[in-house]
């Protein structure tokens, strides 16, 4: 299937923003919408938020409500997750995937590097 690439990570200072980016690298064969999943030290991976295909429906953990706001680019095949007011507690490797519903990973997604971010106190 087609491979996806995060990028946009960094190390931010507590209240700062970052803007990640999930890139294909080819066609586009998954009709699933897409996810942001993230994996903290010493924790397992968690949900995020996710967006359906058209982009008219998107899903937000508790956590990062009012915070963070997931988009995508279909023209170009990217996914978005606009990060504000970020805290140190957000401090992890971010992952993209796509979804079979609001916060379920496909089966066996063969999971990508990530990109690490930071947040600094």
């Amino acid at each position: 299937q087609v491979q996806l690439v995060e990028s946009g990570g960094g190390l931010v200072q507590a209240g700062g923003s970052l803007r990640l980016s999930c890139a294909a690298s080819g066609r586009t064969f998954s009709i699933y919408g897409m996810g942001w999943f993230r994996q903290a030290p010493g924790k397992e991976r968690e949900f995020v938020a996710t967006i359906n295909w058209s982009g008219s429906n998107t899903y937000y953990a508790d956590s990062v409500k009012g915070r963070f706001t997931i988009t995508r680019d279909n023209a170009k095949n990217t996914l978005y997750l606009q990060m504000n007011s970020l805290k140190p507690e957000d401090t992890a490797v971010s992952y993209c995937a796509p979804v079979i519903n609001a916060m379920t990973p496909v089966p066996n997604y063969n999971w990508g590097q990530g990109t690490q971010v930071t947040v600094s106190s």
